[in-house]
């Protein structure tokens, strides 16, 4: 497998007056990134929250999410669209998205040909569950990309340890944690989470979240945090297991290059071999992640 180079946005939450507007900004991100090498493109848990700004009832949260998921559709095309025009797989967040009776928080990984795969959030946070109505989505799955097999923990499914090992057992040498965080608590829950699954399955661990202020906005009014890839604590890594991180709250790309050879070399000769010494129950007792290939819509 070739190395990566992954971009991290730390997405500033702003309110976009329009689709053309915010795919426009999408457009730009991507774009910056393209710019300095990037080939895998991670934008943050309810980037496209945002675009509630567009629509009437801006500055009440059940509202605005009823209007980005009817919006979802339509966001999904400039997604596909903006991955195919710069030529990179893409991972624009997540969306909430209609599914059925249910509205579910749905993170669409796009492939450069415009091939398309989804990832659901499985564990919701009380805010999601008990104001908005957000209901689990499927179980987890492993993706293939050009990089070998990679896997997607949204934001408070990367807090528990039995999500992302199952999909470390399934292939996953990188696991992606789109997140949105309104206090820094959150974010340092999400933080700590990715930090110790990296250590505890020798993988790296990806986290982007959402950043600033919209008081205009119900659901996305105050974001914090900051990008940033974990990897193992140990030998031929940073000795904090930090690969790369941003400015707390500032906007802007973190760029990391990542080579998963290296997970295949410390968990065989590392000083510890977490990812071996899993204890008991062990992997029998995991949820089980199928392989999903990104197909065409």
């Amino acid at each position: 497998m070739t190395k990566l180079r992954l971009a991290l946005s730390q997405y500033p939450i702003t309110a976009p007056t329009s689709l053309e507007a915010f795919a426009a900004k999408l457009d730009g991100i991507v774009a910056e990134a393209r710019a300095a090498g990037a080939e895998f493109v991670v934008l943050p848990e309810y980037a496209s929250m945002e675009t509630a700004a567009a629509f009437p009832g801006t500055g009440n949260a059940s509202s605005e999410l009823h209007s980005v998921c009817a919006a979802g559709p339509a966001l999904l095309e400039i997604f596909c669209a903006t991955a195919q025009r710069h030529a990179v797989w893409l991972l624009p967040g997540t969306l909430p998205w209609q599914s059925g009776a249910r509205i579910v928080n749905r993170a669409p990984l796009i492939a450069p040909d415009g091939r398309l795969a989804v990832q659901e959030k499985t564990t919701m946070t009380r805010f999601e569950a008990e104001q908005w109505g957000v209901a689990p989505g499927a179980p987890h799955g492993v993706f293939a990309t050009d990089w070998g097999t990679v896997g997607i923990a949204i934001c408070y499914d990367v807090e528990f340890p039995s999500l992302v090992r199952a999909q470390v057992i399934a292939g996953a040498w990188l696991i992606l944690a789109p997140s949105c965080t309104d206090s820094l608590h959150g974010f340092n829950r999400v933080r700590l989470s990715a930090r110790a699954r990296a250590l505890e399955n020798q993988c790296f661990v990806a986290v982007a979240p959402t950043v600033g202020f919209a008081p205009s906005l119900a659901s996305v009014d105050e974001n914090h945090g900051y990008a940033a890839v974990f990897g193992p604590v140990d030998r031929g890594f940073p000795a904090d297991g930090v690969i790369a991180r941003g400015t707390l709250d500032a906007p802007g790309l973190v760029i990391a290059d990542l080579d998963p050879e290296v997970l295949h070399t410390v968990r065989t000769e590392g000083a510890v071999r977490n990812h071996r010494d899993w204890p008991t129950p062990g992997p029998t007792h995991l949820p089980t992640c199928v392989l999903i290939e990104p197909e065409h819509p």
